[in-house]
């Protein structure tokens, strides 16, 4: 990562230097740093709006587009979709320069205006991703293992609805204590739904209280091969035996997969 953008990052965490503002989800020579930021701005009703802005910094930036996300339990995700995409454009005009903390100046002095524009919620979200590299062009799958999902019927709701507006299909798999999520679909949709994940709270702890999923683990990915079934539809599917489950993944042409990856969750 170039020494202005490691200068950016430590300038943003003193500036979010309040609970909970500031948190760094990952940081990696490969993939750059992903990191959250909680802040606030004016809705239609004139009262601020909590939203959460994921910025991913890939090894190039500022030479590229940071990838975004947001997210807030006050807007719909059609609006947290359109508040993305006005933010990348914003951030176009800014390419090639540390641009971070005036992406976020500037959601916090317009929010109102992008929240008002008639056309959010008609467009069909095909350009959501215009703007990420092409480097992840393809279909790619993905493996993902939960460790426990308390409060399942909204989690399910919530992981469907995710599959959904990022147009990734796969199953929800449930086999005794074993939750395995496949999906299938564009790389950077398969990213931003594993940001959604780790950055939304989904479950609830022992307590009953909100939570984020501290719990989830990356099994497996790779770009789909021949021999993989491309799945036309994302299912829940409930699985009474280990040899339901593996007939699963055999017929999804992931038998390899199976072996190496889920028979050792098996105890």
């Amino acid at each position: 990562m170039a020494g202005r953008a490691r200068e950016e990052l430590s300038a943003l965490a003193a500036i979010f230097c309040g609970p909970d503002e500031w948190e760094v989800l990952s940081r990696s020579e490969t993939d750059g740093t992903v990191f959250r930021i909680l802040t606030k701005a004016e809705g239609l009703t004139d009262a601020d709006i909590p939203l959460e802005l994921v910025f991913h910094l890939p090894v190039n930036y500022p030479s590229c587009l940071p990838g975004i996300s947001v997210n807030s339990e006050y807007l719909t995700r059609a609006q947290s979709v359109a508040v993305k995409e006005t933010l990348l454009q914003q951030a176009e005009k800014l390419l090639s320069e540390p641009m971070v903390h005036e992406l976020i100046l500037w959601v916090q002095q317009n929010l109102k205006h992008i929240l008002n524009q008639p056309e959010i919620g008609s467009g069909s979200g095909k350009c959501t991703f215009a703007a990420s590299t092409t480097v992840d062009d393809g279909l790619w799958i993905t493996l993902l293992h939960l460790d426990h999902m308390r409060a399942k019927t909204k989690y399910v709701k919530t992981v469907e609805k995710w599959a959904s507006d990022l147009r990734l299909t796969g199953r929800l798999m449930f086999m005794g204590k074993i939750i395995l999520i496949l999906l299938q679909g564009d790389r950077n949709s398969i990213k931003e739904y594993l940001i959604l994940q780790k950055t939304s709270k989904v479950d609830v702890d022992s307590s009953g209280k909100k939570c984020k999923e501290k719990m989830i683990s990356v099994l497996f990915e790779t770009k789909v091969q021949t021999e993989h079934k491309r799945f036309l539809a994302f299912e829940v599917k409930e699985y009474s035996s280990l040899d339901e489950l593996q007939k699963e993944f055999e017929t999804a042409g992931l038998k390899k997969l199976f072996s190496e990856f889920v028979l050792g969750l098996v105890k």
